[in-house]
């Protein structure tokens, strides 16, 4: 047999181990496992069974006279077969009344990370990436003091766009009614960028029963009318469940993990590199130290899918490599089906 492979009986003397050290924490010794495993091996068998995995990088021994530690190559062995496991009734019942009135896809990445946060005490983190080519529902113009106008955008996917612009001269409440009923009843349903090359067309020409409204229109289209910033939301909570676990960070290397956390884009491409493959399953990477030296004794879980809307999302579970890794999944997947409803 290769080096570093697995019979059967050390798989299962290394689930065990794993699952031991993941309830307790403790180093796990022989007498312990005679009576987890369903093996009759007698504590000597262990013994030379376990000294064999130690040999071969599957655990480690803090003290001569200590128990063993699964490493984090134990780990990466003992996460590669496992499947979600389940939720209770309540729970899934639970998860899916959470999105109850959330409209926005910021509403609903906000209730995805509160929702795995609650369920994992890890860090729950959602994150949205806005479809190309989205099309218009519906614009909204309020007037503000000081030649302000606020634009309200809502776009297929029923996110709600915000702007406040100043002009360079006033609009009446009057105009700016007529201003969006023009684009409502001309372009709803529109891509944005049609709707914006076809409105540019039309002021070029002004030979319209609409020259007036085109040409109060075009204070706002130099204001980005009908433009939307498509960089992608971001929602994390429980960073402070970080703290404090068993990780052996220093309070150097835990100041820069929670400044790492900090950088949307780095989070996204970690994203993006974990889930890209994982199509519509869950994924699993335990020990984190290429994307950062303060991860390595971490794990993420994570789901890439896409919602009823168009928008393409990540759901994602950070937390220590101790860790309960069936009931994170089962989290993960069962938010990830709800957000897809949406």
């Amino acid at each position: 047999m290769q080096r570093g492979a697995l019979t059967p009986r050390r798989r299962q003397i290394l689930e065990s181990i794993v699952k031991a050290y993941i309830q307790s924490g403790q180093p796990v010794g022989s007498q312990v496992l005679a009576r987890l495993c369903h093996q009759a091996l007698s504590p000597a068998s262990l013994r030379h069974e376990m000294s064999t995995m130690a040999e071969e990088g599957y655990l480690s021994q803090p003290h001569t006279s200590a128990g063993r530690v699964p490493t984090l190559k134990a780990f990466q062995e003992y996460v590669r077969p496992l499947e979600a496991g389940r939720l209770s009734s309540d729970q899934a019942e639970r998860i899916r009344g959470q999105f109850s009135g959330a409209e926005t896809i910021e509403e609903r990445l906000e209730r995805c990370s509160h929702i795995l946060t609650e369920l994992t005490h890890g860090l729950g983190i959602a994150a949205a990436i806005p479809p190309n080519g989205l099309e218009l529902e519906q614009i909204e113009l309020v007037p503000l003091p000081e030649r302000r106008v606020l634009m309200i955008l809502v776009t297929g996917d029923h996110a709600v766009h915000n702007r406040v612009v100043t002009l360079d001269e006033s609009l009446s409440p009057d105009e700016l009614t007529s201003i969006r009923n023009y684009v409502n009843r001309n372009f709803s349903g529109w891509r944005l960028e049609d709707a914006r090359r076809e409105l540019l067309r039309r002021m070029a020409e002004e030979r319209t029963a609409c020259d007036a409204v085109l040409r109060r229109l075009t204070l706002l289209y130099q204001k980005g009318l009908l433009e939307v910033a498509s960089s992608p939301e971001l929602r994390m909570e429980g960073a402070s469940n970080l703290i404090g676990l068993d990780v052996h960070l220093t309070r150097e290397r835990m100041r820069d993990l929670l400044q790492a956390l900090e950088q949307k884009q780095r989070i996204l491409e970690v994203l993006d590199r974990f889930i890209e493959q994982s199509n519509r399953s869950v994924a699993v990477q335990v020990g984190l130290e290429e994307i950062h030296p303060a991860l390595k004794e971490m794990a993420l879980i994570g789901i890439g899918l896409m919602t009823a809307g168009g928008v393409t999302a990540r759901l994602a579970v950070l937390g220590p490599i101790r860790m309960h890794y069936q009931k994170a999944m089962a989290a993960v997947l069962h938010t990830g089906r709800a957000l897809e409803r949406c």
